[in-house]
């Protein structure tokens, strides 16, 4: 058996629009931002990951900097490639006798459609996996936050990753009713970059926007524990000269509301087309939140206030679709309906 798994090696890719991560033997192994930065005259790959992260929005006309999935699909086919078979480096550092087979379980959004679902693929194979299994998120989500999938019991989902909102009811080890928006945490960036233009007349970048997210994001304008304000430094549009605002946490949920409404009229979509006996569990389960995007501050109150449901924040939020893809991946025999071969 040991021969075996030297030969083959089995890895779970949660390819995401802003990071993507990869689980061998229960481990996380690559955790990186899913950019690549490129030499514009050769077309060969100067950086992925973080090293690429920190060029972004600082490069020169000879590097252009591309994030390969745009709403949680492949829109680089060639760059995503280069950056699936990059990370995979990364795992097997050094150089070997000969590389092992690998097997790949890769997540993708339940919206996703057969022209999409088959760049998947063959962006994987061509980066050198021998099997390929697809699972949808909400499914890794679930069953990374520790449901039991395979049970007569609805529970619902939803992730909320950089490019898709993942909102699913699964029962019987399957998707009974889903929705699946391109509205997720690029949305909330550019809604903060739209907003200190708008408002503040300051210029900031994608990376700065991210930064404010993080920092002072929220989804409510009033929070129990709220965070300090926020130092953003900027171009000043009427001077062009670079200058420093302070930023509250009331002002960023401001900012963000109308994005989190659409989110919040697709959770209502998708519990009216719950079938009854189901909404009768969520009612008891409540909604469990998985991704980056869950991280909001008061986002899961503001949920609960809108459905009236007791809502869960799954732990670790960010490595739940990753988690599960992992156990998926380890169980494929008992999870074989769940993945698309």
């Amino acid at each position: 058996m040991g021969l075996f798994n030297f030969l083959t090696q089995e890895i779970a890719i949660d390819l995401g629009t802003a990071n993507t991560l990869i689980i061998m033997n229960d481990k996380v192994v690559v955790d990186e931002p899913s950019i690549v930065a490129k030499d514009i005259q050769t077309g060969k790959v100067v950086a992925i990951g973080k090293k690429a992260q920190q060029m972004h929005g600082k490069t020169h006309k000879l590097i252009e900097t591309v994030r390969p999935l745009k709403d949680g699909v492949i829109a680089d086919f060639q760059s995503a490639e280069q950056m699936i078979r990059g990370f995979i480096k990364m795992i097997n550092p050094g150089k070997r006798l000969f590389n092992p087979t690998l097997r790949m379980v890769i997540c993708i959004p339940s919206g996703i459609t057969e022209v999409e679902k088959r760049a998947v693929r063959d962006s994987a194979e061509h980066a050198g996996a021998k099997e390929v299994y697809l699972i949808h998120e909400p499914m890794a989500a679930a069953i990374g936050i520790g449901i039991d999938v395979e049970e007569p019991m609805g529970n619902m989902i939803i992730d909320i990753g950089g490019g898709t909102s993942e909102i699913a009811v699964i029962a019987l080890g399957g998707i009974v009713c889903d929705k699946s928006i391109r509205i997720a945490g690029d949305d909330f960036t550019s809604d903060i970059e739209e907003y200190m233009r708008r408002q503040h007349n300051i210029l900031v970048g994608e990376r700065t926007a991210e930064q404010i997210k993080i920092e002072v994001g929220a989804a409510l304008p009033e929070l129990d524990n709220p965070p300090a304000d926020y130092a953003v430094r900027g171009r000043d549009l009427m001077t062009g000269i670079p200058k420093e605002i302070i930023i509250t946490y009331s002002e960023v949920a401001h900012a963000l509301d109308k994005t989190i409404s659409k989110i919040e009229e697709a959770i209502l979509s998708a519990l009216e087309q719950t079938p009854p006996e189901l909404s009768a569990d969520i009612y008891k389960t409540g909604i469990y939140l998985a991704g980056g995007g869950s991280m909001l501050r008061g986002l899961d109150r503001r949920i609960n206030e809108k459905t009236k449901l007791p809502v869960h924040i799954a732990e670790d939020p960010l490595r739940a679709v990753a988690r599960g893809t992992s156990i998926a991946l380890k169980n494929l025999d008992r999870f074989q309906f769940l993945i698309k071969d």
